[in-house]
């Protein structure tokens, strides 16, 4: 059944900023609420901002800490490669700085890749895995595996040598795209703005750019295949609980993926927030607040 959403999806960022210092730099992050802890961590080319709506619905019950990667949002820029296993580590170190109990972890595209690495090699540390539009779910073999499509194109050109950074740098494109393509609604102004506020300068877009480039397809980069096939191993054998939330049609992850989470993952939920592409925390995050919580609720018990 689809869900219609008819409730506001309200704007604001009403949280303390806190900074924790990793490899010489801040990485920003907000804690609200008690309880057992929840961790959030968030994907390109988005930050905590992303959780506003989300968050409200676990703190009363739970610790929700969602940090900005580094590059991104408030976190520092500092002159690195931005590379999926460098995130991997800044999030890893961040996490023991802070040293919460076993927890929940909710991830975002890039956010629920780091996250499952982080727990493949902490698993006494997850008590569940929450993820919405997960990327680098597994290694494309080609091209044609890649999903979405018709976004084929876009991602080859940023994966191009010559012009992959320019085109980034200058156009900022998943930035502007966000009103077009990815998210199922019309966003405010103000909204758009949030999202633009951690890239005005054109040299802090590397991290936008470097995605793309990490996404396994066709062998390539290889230490990601490596790494997303060792974390495969493990997540397939996991009877950790996971919830997935997916929307239709998706980008990330439509019917093929889904039929490859249905016949690989143990002990796996789904749940469908309704109409949606790939921003689902911007399209129908009531829904998925509330489905957090009494997924929380489960945890807690």
């Amino acid at each position: 059944m689809s869900i219609i959403n008819t409730e506001a999806i309200g704007i604001d960022y009403p949280y303390e900023s806190r900074y924790a210092t990793v490899n010489g730099h801040r990485l920003h992050y907000i804690d609200e609420g008690n309880g057992a802890p929840v961790v959030f961590l968030h994907g390109n080319p988005t930050w905590s901002y992303t959780f506003r709506n989300v968050i409200p619905y676990a703190q009363n019950t739970n610790r929700c800490i969602a940090v900005d990667l580094i590059g991104m949002g408030r976190s520092d820029k500092p002159n690195i490669g931005y590379t999926f296993l460098e995130q991997v580590d800044y999030v890893t170190q961040f996490i023991e700085q802070l040293d919460f109990e076993p927890f929940v972890l909710v991830g975002h595209d890039w956010g629920a890749a780091i996250g499952l690495h982080y727990a493949m090699n902490n698993p006494s540390r997850i008590k569940s895995v929450v993820m919405l539009e997960p990327q680098a779910l597994y290694p494309n073999r080609a091209w044609s595996d890649f999903s979405p499509p018709d976004s084929h194109t876009l991602f080859q050109t940023l994966r191009d040598s010559e012009q992959g950074w320019p085109f980034m740098r200058d156009q900022s494109v998943f930035i502007e795209g966000m009103t077009k393509t990815i998210i199922n609604r019309q966003i405010t102004t103000e909204e758009h703005e949030r999202y633009r506020e951690p890239f005005r300068n054109p040299e802090d877009r590397k991290p936008m750019w470097v995605f793309p480039n990490q996404i396994p397809i066709g062998g390539q980069p290889a230490e990601v295949v490596a790494a997303v096939e060792a974390r495969n191993e493990w997540f397939i054998a996991s009877t950790i609980p996971k919830l997935l939330f997916y929307a239709t049609p998706g980008c990330t992850i439509r019917e093929t993926q889904l039929d490859w989470c249905r016949s690989h993952l143990q002990n796996l939920s789904l749940f469908d927030i309704g109409k949606g592409f790939h921003h689902l925390l911007e399209e129908n995050p009531h829904a998925i607040g509330r489905e957090l919580q009494r997924w929380l609720m489960l945890m807690n018990e």
